[in-house]
């Protein structure tokens, strides 16, 4: 567990036996990040800051959905972001945040164990990062949290723009012809179409809890600002997902049409094919045994049985031709 004292004079880390005394002198703000969720958590988030035995529980396990719960003083908010893994599966990095007047928690996770701590996190240690070198002066916890879903942002929309990157690319494949392996081409357009979803999802649920928390009091009024900037980015970002992953789809029926095209041309050759050549079989399954013989072949039979064949065959393809099978 992390702490942090932001005032100005710029950030000083602090222990956690001092956060009590932080938290009753009313200096600075009070920034206590949570890399892992432990027991000292636990006891330090409900025996120190109060905090409601609900939000604890949400904060220990994993949560499917992003959430907002207000409280008197405190505001509880769960945010996933997008991390790409294995095989084109799309991990949903968690992020627990409790917004209040003067102190901001952050808890992270928990995660697949496939995610990296690292990644969990980058983008809270990038805006501590940002405060520090003097990038970022904030004046309430409202203003820490916004650059944090910012930074989120920021890293969602090029995850967006890499997927897009793929796009061009199987669009670019599928109007050359260039692709040898159906199946896994295929395979890898869907790949990249659920990366998309995956993102739009995520960014329209999150939009629709920041509209929830504007509509709330806990919010206070110098800061209602920021969360309709968050409104407006997690709406961008849904929009720009929801467009490739359409265009991507569109690619995908161009495809899927022009294969299930050419596989409805070669079953009607094959069709063709054997129709020309059943009255053969059913003509020599017939005569066959009579005609050829080891001791004599009769000449003329034959000769009538090849020709009808031939005619038959031949009237078979006039036909098809007629109809347009090919």
């Amino acid at each position: 567990m992390d702490v942090h004292l932001i005032d100005g004079q710029g950030v000083r880390t602090c222990e956690v036996d001092e956060i009590p005394a932080l938290l009753e002198a009313r200096h600075g703000l009070l920034w206590v990040d949570v890399p892992q969720w432990d027991a000292q958590a636990e006891d330090v988030l409900g025996r120190v800051f109060g905090l409601h035995p609900l939000a604890l529980r949400d904060c220990a396990v994993r949560n499917r959905l992003p959430k907002v719960h207000a409280y008197p003083d405190v505001l509880f908010l769960v945010l996933h972001a997008p991390e790409r893994g294995n095989g084109g599966h799309i991990h949903h990095v968690e992020l627990d945040r409790f917004v209040g007047r003067r102190f901001l928690i952050t808890v992270h996770g928990p995660v697949n164990p496939a995610v990296p701590l690292d990644v969990t996190l980058r983008d809270t240690r990038e805006v501590l990062e940002r405060i520090r070198s003097g990038r970022l002066h904030p004046r309430t916890s409202f203003d820490i949290s916004h650059a944090i879903v910012s930074t989120i942002t920021r890293r969602m929309e090029r995850f967006v723009e890499t997927l897009t990157e793929d796009v061009w690319d199987l669009e670019q494949r599928v109007t050359a012809d260039s692709y040898h392996d159906p199946e896994k081409f295929l395979d890898e357009m869907f790949r990249t179409r659920h990366g998309l979803l995956s993102v739009k999802t995520i960014a329209t649920q999150t939009a629709e809890i920041y509209r929830r928390v504007a509509t709330l009091s806990a919010v206070p009024e110098e800061s209602r600002h920021l969360v309709g900037d968050l409104i407006d980015q997690f709406d961008r970002i849904a929009g720009l997902a929801g467009e490739e992953k359409d265009y991507l789809q569109g690619v995908i029926e161009f495809y899927r049409t022009r294969t299930d095209t050419k596989m409805t041309i070669a079953a009607e050759r094959l069709a063709v094919i054997a129709v020309v050549t059943l009255p053969i079989t059913a003509l020599a399954s017939v005569l066959g045994m009579n005609l050829i013989v080891n001791q004599h072949t009769s000449a003329v039979p034959l000769t009538v049985a090849l020709a009808i064949m031939l005619a038959m065959s031949c009237g078979l393809l006039w036909w098809a031709r007629r109809q347009g099978w090919w």
